[in-house]
């Protein structure tokens, strides 16, 4: 590198998720060129996020507040609570119009690989929601790989003595998938037909 600033900027900038080397030298230097004030604006962005965002201490979801603004809906179902890894699963549900209970944000699935077990995700708070008088329904909306069924397999132990009804989304998503690549209709089918959950095969038919 020419400058150790540019390569100290390009570390930085690199070790975001599925930005490599390459592409984190043409975003620096794209930074680089323009003007004072925009950077500014860019650097002040996301040092307020940084700050200012805070996790929801009832669902977990992203926001401002204490409570964020899917918590405080009244017009929400609170007897529906879907069971989401992210807030990137909450968006892609919430961007098809059709969901409208409430979330339940896990802060990521059970991955002994990555070194992430059951108490390093928002059960507790889970448990808590699912013994309440208004909870209905426990939606598992979990992606569908190995850490998203093992997940899903944990929690339904957790869940069962609380009586709740447990489900999981029609497998519309297809195996292996990401729940936030699905495109709108398959995640509103999906949730139309979802099925009882079995901790043998993760979803049965039936009702």
């Amino acid at each position: 590198m020419p400058s150790r600033l540019i390569d100290r900027a390009v570390d930085q900038i690199a070790g975001l998720p599925g930005v490599g080397r390459r592409t984190a030298l043409r975003l620096a230097l794209h930074l680089l060129g323009r003007n004072e004030e925009d950077v500014r604006r860019f650097t002040e962005a996301i040092q307020d996020m940084r700050e200012g965002v805070k996790a929801c201490n009832v669902c977990g979801n992203l926001g401002e507040e204490d409570t964020c603004t899917i918590c405080q809906d009244v017009r929400r179902d609170p007897a529906r609570i879907a069971v989401v890894e992210d807030l990137r699963d909450l968006l892609a549900i919430e961007g098809t119009g059709h969901f409208k209970g409430r979330y339940h944000v896990l802060g990521g699935v059970i991955s002994p690989m990555d070194g992430v077990g059951p108490a390093d995700l928002r059960v507790d708070g889970l448990l808590v929601r699912a013994q309440s008088e208004t909870c209905e329904e426990i939606i598992f909306a979990l992606p569908t790989t190995m850490e998203g069924d093992t997940t899903a397999f944990y929690l339904d132990k957790r869940l069962r003595d609380t009586g709740v009804k447990i489900t999981t989304l029609a497998r519309g998503v297809a195996v292996g998938d990401e729940l936030q690549y699905a495109d709108e209709l398959t995640l509103i089918r999906s949730l139309q037909q979802r099925l009882p959950y079995s901790s043998s095969g993760g979803s049965s038919a039936g009702s």
